[in-house]
């Protein structure tokens, strides 16, 4: 059995270890055979939160590929779908392949209509807002989630790229579930600008994206002296130790690492069965991640 962690307050327990299905979809993504073998691989090793977007696609013509691929995988899956929490998000757009927020009321009622026409459901688990938008007021999105819950279409809201001071602003709104924000050794605003802190001390579940730095960075941890040691000590692949050392940083930090091969996606799971010891997450505390 796979590791478990509470994903928020009033949301279940689910796997140590999630998995993010974008690199599916955009850019340089697998036949979508391959994508429904991946999810259904990670399913199978006991992976129980799924995360996607409307937006993890090529462009605004192809809005939703992504959760229509997890629909498909789930329609074959000989498991549990009661045991699985399918997180997806509102608030961004894909004109001609940009990435463009819109936190406007009217964009994630709509979404959340196409979004539950394309994962096949009457409810979202989880949906989060997927990013603060300059334009609109910030507690004016976040009530079109509170409505969207009072409606039924949704059961957990969750925010996504924002600040302490967004997420207490929020949950004068609705009640919070989860924080996606980015954290790995590369980037680790997260951690210095006490979002992890906050979310642990208010039982919120932390979803760390790009657990491993993303498709440039995490080539280097192959290579990176601290991670290399602390892979060889324990039988672990360097991406391995990284996602232990994110998971080391709070009792509600679930990594949500993607994958496009079922090799990585399990190599990525196994992951939550490693502990490091307090001297381990300290070196990689104290070493050098070049973003160079």
């Amino acid at each position: 059995m796979i590791h478990t962690r509470p994903l928020g307050a009033g949301a279940p327990v689910v796997s140590a270890i999630g998995f993010g299905g974008m690199h599916l979809s955009i850019v340089d993504r697998p036949p979508e055979s391959d994508g429904i073998r991946v999810i259904q691989a990670v399913l199978d090793a006991g992976v129980t939160l799924l995360d996607t977007a409307d937006v993890y696609c090529l462009d605004d013509t192809d809005i939703g590929h992504n959760e229509r691929l997890f629909a498909k995988a789930l329609a074959s899956w000989k498991g549990q779908r009661d045991r699985l929490i399918v997180a997806t998000k509102a608030g961004m757009i894909r004109p001609d392949g940009r990435w463009e927020r819109n936190g406007r009321p009217d964009h994630i009622r709509t979404a959340c209509e196409r979004s539950l026409a394309a994962l096949g459901v009457d409810t979202i688990d989880l949906y989060q807002f997927h990013a603060p938008d300059d334009n609109v007021p910030f507690a004016d999105s976040v009530g079109a989630f509170k409505q969207l819950q009072e409606q039924g279409k949704i059961r957990h809201v969750g925010l996504s790229n924002v600040s302490v001071a967004q997420i207490d602003e929020a949950r004068t709104i609705v009640p919070i579930a989860s924080v996606q924000n980015r954290l790995n050794p590369f980037f680790r605003e997260a951690l210095t600008t006490g979002v992890v802190e906050h979310c642990v001390a208010r039982g919120i579940g932390f979803i760390a994206y790009s657990p491993v730095g993303g498709g440039r960075l995490n080539k280097k941890l192959p290579s990176h002296s601290a991670v290399v040691a602390l892979a060889e000590r324990h039988g672990a692949s360097p991406h391995q130790i990284v996602l232990a050392w994110v998971r080391a940083k709070g009792t509600t930090v679930i990594p949500i690492p993607s994958a496009r091969t079922i090799e990585h996606a399990l190599d990525s799971v196994h992951a939550a069965a490693i502990k490091l010891s307090a001297d381990e997450v300290a070196a990689i505390d104290r070493a050098e991640f070049s973003r160079a």
